[in-house]
């Protein structure tokens, strides 16, 4: 589209602190001119507004791929989130894990993870004890992971938001040290950064856009399938509205590189995963 003179008012960023984004750009001369005035430097102060649950699905993909970079197995892990419930619990429903051994193939429905149907709890450092997985009869680190991944999820959304700048890095601090992973393993952060890198639209809200990455953490694993030992790096953003600071949508990805035993086989394996997840609203 062509015009002259072309003026954009984005409102919403007025949130509680006054400030307005204005945009110009003018073509009568042939170049565009930008101009930005009152952009908040550090992000607004909203309080969480949870007055109907929020619904999401979470779908997460692992690409199991050799030491050189070839696919062996694939696997895709969806489940349905339930979070402003009554007195701060949330849910999971709808849990299913497909695994593919022929990369070509696709994935179909998967198996349904009956312990997970309409597991419900409240967010808290529990869940890092086995006795939090006791009714999963299982040791599943897909399932598992889905837990755990939300809550870093929900973490990295609103538990840093006093800290941050505009374009400027928040190191987190006291991340050292490797905690236990409910008696399947360890898990160890380095350093990890958190930055807020601008404002967007999504699901036709306002959002803050947070990014965040832990690059060098590592990782260790004991279970039945097998035991593993290597380094994983992960990243992602997430869109917090600034309206009522709930999570619109959220991209993370990782990727782990491990040398794992396997029950039955002789030698051990090299072996690199890459996970790639995304959180979408439902409702």
């Amino acid at each position: 589209m062509k015009k002259n003179a072309l003026t954009i008012i984005v409102t919403g960023v007025c949130l509680l602190t006054g400030a307005c984004l204005c945009i110009h750009s003018c073509s009568s001369t042939g170049q565009h001119a930008i101009k930005v005035k009152n952009f908040p430097d550090s992000l607004p102060k909203i309080e969480l507004e949870e007055k109907t649950p929020q619904k999401y699905l979470m779908t997460a993909e692992y690409f199991n791929k050799d030491f050189y970079g070839n696919l062996f197995s694939k696997v895709k892990v969806t489940g349905e989130y339930t979070r402003g419930l009554d007195s701060g619990y949330v849910c999971w429903n709808n849990v299913y894990i497909a695994q593919v051994n022929i990369p070509a193939e696709s994935y179909g429905e998967g198996e349904r993870q009956d312990y997970m149907e309409n597991i419900r709890y409240i967010p808290s450092q529990d869940m890092l004890e086995e006795s939090f997985f006791q009714e999963f009869n299982t040791d599943n680190v897909f399932a598992r992971n889905l837990i755990w991944d939300m809550k870093a999820i929900e973490g990295f959304a609103w538990d840093y938001n006093d800290s941050l700048q505009l374009n400027k890095t928040h190191v987190v601090q006291d991340v050292g040290g490797s905690f236990d992973m409910a008696d399947i393993g360890t898990y160890a952060h380095t350093k990890v950064e958190v930055d807020w890198i601008g404002i967007s639209m999504m699901n036709g809200k306002l959002c803050a856009i947070i990014e965040y990455r832990a690059l060098d953490n590592k990782v260790e694993l004991n279970i039945d399938m097998f035991k593993s030992k290597g380094t994983e790096l992960y990243w992602g953003k997430t869109w917090v509205s600034l309206e009522n600071k709930q999570i619109e949508y959220v991209q993370m990805y990782s990727n782990t590189v491990q040398e794992m035993e396997i029950p039955g086989m002789p030698d051990k394996m090299l072996t690199s995963t890459k996970r790639v997840l995304k959180l979408e609203r439902i409702k």
